[in-house]
Parts: structure tokens; C-alpha cells; sequence
């Protein structure tokens, strides 16, 4: 498919990942710093900063009558061939979606003789954290689909380096079921923190959808870094209609890396943790 000329790519906007903490490694030389830049997924740190360097983010928009659409990517994802490739893929998907989802509305609308609203998505990814074995992106994604208000939702992925291959957060743990029991009691009481921070403090009802807390593997669940050497934040982002109505927004819910969270983590990946207790 032809794309608008409106779209832009590969436009920089995020400065190169830092030099880890405490590398003693000597300074590369200008053939090792070359060589390095032609290792697509190169870990950060040391010679292999030059790859992200060179790496321009990527950024589309367009926007007309029929929609809005903006989607982009930091350096360091483009640095990875084959994860570009995947967000390019989606990126494509995501506005073909749009386009058809756009122009069967304008139909209806025009048939039905009401105004059409232009729908709209709109998705940045961004660095969580980029250790020497993962790359950890999250999401927000707003969308509009012609109703009363739109929508806001999440995305997360992780880059395994060392498998060369695309995770979800939770592939790194035994199960959904293992990650929920760890995080509950922590993830519940972070809610309740949350919802009075902005002013809520009445008891749902029992019978109310937002009465129980949910379980944390069913929203977005992004993984990061202290140190950029082991993961050891765990934020859960939860949409607006998850645990209240649309009006109370969303919500971030910083947990703990605990040693009962980490205990719940895959043998393959244990060492890639770092408990705070």
C-alpha cells in the first residue's frame, strides 16, 4: 500500500542510551566502535552505544478528514532489525485498521444523514529501561472511534538480546497465575493508594463490577531498571472502565520487586532479577 506523502520517518528524538554504571571496560577503539555499529540488537554499554547512536527513532503522521493517526518508536528499538520490523508491521496494521474502520463509519454516517467525526490512534513507545540482555518498551495508545470520548489504553514488550527474540513481560515468569500471587497484596493496597490520592475513598458495592481487585497479569505489566544491569521495578498500568468508571481515568501502580515476585520468575531469566529483599 501507498503511504501519504505526510508520513515522516525516522526523525530523532531521544538522546543515545547512557554507558552503564560502573563498566570498567577500556575505551574501544574506531575499529572496535565500527564493527560494533554493524551488530544489529548490540547490548548498550561500552562500543555498541554507537549503534543506537546511529539509529534514528521512527515517527509517522498523518492526519486528514477521515483520520488521525501517529505512531513512533525510540532509537534504540530501531537499532534492533528485527524488532523494527515487527513495530513497522504493526504500525502498518494498526493504521490499515484505522482506515477501514474509519471509512465504514463515514459511510453509515453519510447514509444516516449525521456528521462524521474523524477517528483517531495515536501510539508512542518509549524506553522503560535497556539492560545488557532486554530492551523494555511501554505504550500509551489514545484512540477515538466517533463516540462520546475516547479511549486511552497500554502496550509493553520486552527485546530478549540473548534469544533474539520478542516477550511479553509476563513469558518471563512461570505463569500468569504464579505472577498474580506474588503481586496481589502489594498490587491491591496500590490501588487503594492510588483511588485516594485522587479523592476516592467510598466502598464499591458487592455487586459492582469495580468492587474486586483484578488480577494483575490481566493489564499491562511494564519491567524495569534501576541500575541498567537487572530488572527490578515492576509498574502495572491499568485502563479507564478496569477498576472504576471512565471518569477516574487510568492508573500506574508502582510494586515492589520482591523476593517472592522474583521466586515466581522462569530459571532461564532468574539471574536477569534483582529482588529488593
Amino acid at each position: 500500500m501507498t503511504r501519504p506523502n505526510i508520513w515522516r520517518n525516522a526523525i530523532p528524538t531521544l538522546a543515545a542510551a547512557a554507558l552503564l554504571a560502573g563498566c570498567s571496560d577500556p575505551e574501544p577503539t574506531p575499529a572496535e566502535k565500527a564493527a560494533a555499529a554493524s551488530v544489529p540488537g548490540a547490548p548498550p554499554g561500552g562500543a555498541a552505544d554507537l549503534a543506537v547512536k546511529n539509529a534514528p527513532a521512527s515517527k509517522v503522521e498523518e492526519k486528514t478528514g477521515l483520520v488521525e493517526f501517529a505512531y513512533s518508536y525510540p532509537r534504540e528499538a530501531a537499532a534492533i532489525p528485527e524488532l523494527a520490523a515487527w513495530l513497522d508491521g504493526d504500525r502498518a496494521t494498526k493504521r490499515d485498521a484505522l482506515i477501514a474502520a474509519a471509512q465504514r463509519d463515514k459511510a453509515a454516517a453519510e447514509k444516516g444523514g449525521f456528521p462524521y467525526r474523524a477517528h483517531s490512534h495515536l501510539q508512542k513507545w518509549q524506553r522503560v529501561t535497556d539492560t545488557r540482555r532486554f530492551l523494555s518498551l511501554s505504550a500509551e495508545i489514545d484512540t477515538y472511534a466517533g463516540g462520546a470520548h475516547g479511549m486511552q489504553g497500554f502496550g509493553t514488550l520486552i527485546w530478549d538480546r540473548n534469544r533474539r527474540k520478542l516477550l511479553q513481560p509476563l513469558d518471563l515468569f512461570a505463569s500468569g497465575e504464579a505472577f498474580d500471587a506474588a503481586i496481589r497484596d502489594s498490587f491491591c493496597a496500590g490501588i487503594k493508594r492510588a483511588k485516594t490520592a485522587k479523592g476516592i475513598v467510598a466502598d464499591e458495592p458487592p455487586d459492582s463490577p469495580f468492587a474486586q481487585c483484578p488480577p494483575a497479569s490481566a493489564q499491562t505489566v511494564w519491567l524495569g531498571s534501576s541500575d541498567g544491569r537487572y530488572l527490578d521495578r515492576v509498574t502495572v498500568a491499568i485502563a479507564p472502565y478496569e477498576i472504576g468508571p471512565y471518569a477516574e481515568g487510568s492508573y500506574k501502580i508502582n510494586v515492589p520487586m520482591s523476593g517472592e515476585l522474583v521466586r515466581a520468575v522462569k530459571d532461564e531469566y532468574a539471574r536477569d532479577f534483582l529482588p529488593l529483599n
